[in-house]
């Protein structure tokens, strides 16, 4: 019955997130399969924390979305995400909630998840905030000031957005954990969220594909086509390292610090 309860919110949540312009078609079909593996072998804690990211990054994709227009142009995709977006942020969650149905007492899985999904929302918060800042934003790698929307790009406003969209999971996590407690929990998810944003920020300023719009002259995620309609040309990262699965790795090294926290401290 949880299952099926699950599974039934899953396709709501997908539903309405494509009637409302959050999801595309393929990406509510994701969405409702990862929310329902979630809602249903996870329960309510796990479920909580899916929400928490979920609908914070919508409501934050929307805001200021006129000063935002004109940067849609660097980015691969929009604000209304597809099925690639929904699993690089979501998959590595559904796996473990997957792994957890059949080890319900390992502690470590729940951990991990709270660290992938602290180090998705801390990663979203950076960017849709960052890009609001006033100040110039700088490469990470060498603090050479770039224009806004540059792959590795980051700001104090960013990364203090950041840190809040990590902590607001650590807050979740400890307040509706099913095993673990304590404010040492909480830093621990709070460390892995944000290695997982700043990791997701050194790949962007390094390997990550950037190509290059003739057309419109400037730099892109977007491959083969620009959104102008124009064929891009890769300059330089590796052409295959999209920002799809740059956030999985995101998501991987979230997961990794928070357990590797958990084990070591406590």
């Amino acid at each position: 019955m949880q299952i099926f309860i699950g599974l039934t919110l899953g396709v709501l949540v997908g539903y309405t997130s494509y009637r409302l312009g959050a999801l595309s078609a393929n990406g509510a079909l994701a969405a409702s399969l990862v929310g329902g593996l979630i809602f249903g072998l996870g329960g309510i804690p796990w479920a909580t924390l899916l929400l928490i990211f979920f609908i914070s990054s919508s409501l934050l994709s929307r805001l200021y979305r006129g000063q935002k227009s004109s940067l849609d142009e660097k980015f691969d995709k929009g604000s209304r995400r597809d099925y690639g977006q929904v699993l690089a942020n979501g998959g590595l969650a559904a796996l473990l909630v997957l792994v957890h149905w059949f080890f319900p007492d390992r502690a470590e899985l729940w951990i991990a998840f709270a660290g992938s999904m602290a180090a998705v929302n801390a990663d979203t918060w950076g960017t849709e905030l960052g890009v609001l800042s006033s100040s110039s934003p700088r490469l990470i790698t060498n603090g050479r000031a770039v224009p806004k929307g540059t792959s590795g790009a980051v700001t104090l406003v960013g990364y203090l957005a950041s840190l809040a969209g990590a902590v607001i999971i650590g807050i979740g996590a400890v307040v509706f954990t099913p095993t673990v407690t304590g404010i040492m929990f909480v830093l621990i998810v709070i460390l892995g969220g944000l290695a997982g944003a700043t990791i997701d920020s050194l790949l962007g300023a390094t390997v990550q594909g950037i190509f290059y719009c003739p057309h419109c002259a400037k730099d892109t995620e977007s491959h083969p086509q620009h959104r102008c309609g124009t064929e891009t040309n890769h300059i330089r990262g590796w052409r295959w390292l999209n920002n799809d699965l740059v956030n999985f790795v995101c998501s991987l090294v979230g997961a990794g610090v928070a357990l590797a926290g958990w084990l070591v401290l406590i």
